[in-house]
């Protein structure tokens, strides 16, 4: 058995999906999540423990019972929209609590951690695609709380030796080819699955927010990395870390870019179903086109995505929706061929 690994946010989307790759490659693993977006049915029960990483009481409590190698971080709220409206949740949470447990890491002698982070923070980019030397200029509070962290962790680098690595990915989707774990956000603002509820029936319609961007059919196009190819990155920088790594920041994504248009598009190929859709206005702050450079991880983590296509990532969805949906399976239709 590798060393023991605190997963905060271990039980949602992302971070359930790590959990099962770290145990699948030899790693001990304590989750810590308050549940309030995450799924206690998503992680092992015997290494749960509910909680939040902004109570210190609690992390001094684990931190002393487990001899943890390392901190991996999920924990952070991820709708752009309502750190708009809601700017101190978002601080709170994603900057000021993360300080809490950074500050409860260096107290324990933790001197590992592996950052979630978030293309947010290169805000409306100057190229395409973009690379980690792109400034980070965020445009909402969501990409200013993670930004805020990187450069703490920068600093606390420099100043405790507390080595971190930041990884800054795109969109997140898919769902894991087993059919076990799977988006299930709630309220649900990702694209793929809103789109898959389309074709389930449970919603009549998707909108796509704007037809007029300078992009090849008119929609925003965005770069889609399956969750296990993200995961499987995460594993490898938490490898390099522990083997001596210095502090870094990767992107990861696909280095593809697929328009709105063309998920609604391969939706309906892979279900079988047709996904009726409206044109709305165009969303404030939404760039034309975000595309990754994931060059430097692939050459310095040996990452290697095996799950690029557009119709592998919908497929995997779309399976465990199936698998997941309320009665019987056969209420969202078959898989089409």
């Amino acid at each position: 058995m590798k060393g023991k690994i605190l997963v905060a946010g271990g039980a949602g989307y992302i971070g359930s999906h790590m959990v099962k790759e770290l145990i699948g490659y030899g790693y001990d693993v304590l989750v810590l999540d308050d549940l309030s977006k995450g799924h206690a049915d998503a992680v092992p029960a015997h290494t749960l423990v509910k909680g939040n990483i902004g109570d210190k009481n609690l992390l001094d409590t684990l931190f002393a019972q487990h001899s943890i190698a390392a901190v991996m971080h999920f924990a952070a709220f991820i709708e752009v929209g309502e750190s708009v409206s809601k700017p101190e949740k978002y601080y709170r949470n994603n900057f000021a609590n993360t300080l809490t447990l950074l500050d409860a890491m260096r107290q324990h002698g933790i001197a590992h951690f592996i950052f979630s982070s978030t293309a947010a923070v290169y805000g409306t980019p100057l190229r395409i695609p973009i690379s980690e030397d792109h400034p980070l200029q965020p445009i909402n509070p969501y990409g200013t709380s993670k930004t805020m962290v990187e450069q703490a962790l920068a600093d606390f680098n420099h100043a405790y030796g507390l080595r971190s690595i930041v990884l800054r990915y795109f969109n997140a989707a898919g769902a894991d080819p087993a059919g076990e774990l799977g988006e299930r956000h709630d309220p649900e603002t990702h694209l793929i699955p809103l789109v898959l509820d389309v074709a389930a029936g449970v919603r009549d319609a998707i909108t796509i927010y704007g037809k007029d961007y300078e992009t090849h059919d008119g929609t925003c196009v965005r770069d889609y990395i399956h969750v296990a190819d993200l995961c499987q990155a995460h594993r490898l920088a938490l490898d390099a870390l522990l083997g001596g790594a210095d502090s870094n920041v990767y992107n990861l994504g696909n280095g593809r870019g697929f328009s709105v248009q063309e998920v609604i598009d391969t939706a309906g190929r892979v279900t079988g179903k047709t996904i009726p859709c409206s044109v709305g206005l165009r969303r404030s702050g939404d760039p034309a086109s975000l595309v990754a450079d994931s060059t430097k991880a692939k050459t310095e983590l040996g990452w290697q995505p095996q799950y690029e296509e557009l119709e592998t990532i919908i497929s995997h969805a779309w399976e465990f929706r199936r698998q997941s949906a309320v009665g019987d399976s056969s209420d969202v239709g078959p898989l089409s061929d």
